[in-house]
């Protein structure tokens, strides 16, 4: 039995083939401070009771935010919000407050639900688990809205989304 796994190159071209949809999770640090990343590290988890998964990094600022929050929203991008995805996925922190204004509603608990996007899922954290270099965050899934619009996809490495209508 092998402990150490592929080499990253290798896990990247593999999961690479797996196209999943692109998601901004968005919540608030303790300071009050808007805090948003890009992931697609997100799946359904249980159906009963509702439950999700992302896995963060732990040198990101939103793991921290995670960590001290008992709420947070999953933002899933549309077609056109790849702009969107870019900036969230940025090392830098404040993505709320670089460069152009980024519209976004505070729900009635005061996370941000960005606008135009395909679906938003609000979650209250029920669990954290170390894995690796990151941390899996659970979700008990408490509300949210869904549109009809296209989905933003990530596909060997690159953008790309549904095609036809």
């Amino acid at each position: 039995m092998t402990t150490s796994g592929v080499d990253p190159a290798l896990f990247r071209q593999l999961l690479g083939r797996f196209a999943t949809g692109v998601s901004v999770v968005t919540a608030r640090r303790a300071d009050g401070a808007r805090v948003g990343m890009t992931a697609s590290s997100i799946a359904s988890v249980s159906l009963e009771p509702p439950l999700l998964l992302v896995s963060i990094d732990r040198r990101n600022e939103m793991h921290g935010a995670l960590q001290a929050a008992t709420r947070f929203v999953v933002n899933v991008l549309a077609a056109d919000q790849e702009a969107i995805s870019r900036r969230f996925a940025d090392a830098e922190e404040h993505r709320f407050d670089q460069g152009e204004a980024i519209g976004y509603r505070d729900t009635a608990e005061g996370l941000p639900v960005l606008d135009g996007v395909l679906a938003h899922i609000e979650c209250t954290k029920t669990q954290a688990v170390p894995a690796g270099d990151h941390t899996v965050f659970f979700g008990l899934v408490t509300g949210g809205t869904v549109t009809d619009r296209r989905p933003l996809l990530y596909y060997r490495g690159g953008y790309t989304s549904l095609a036809g209508s």
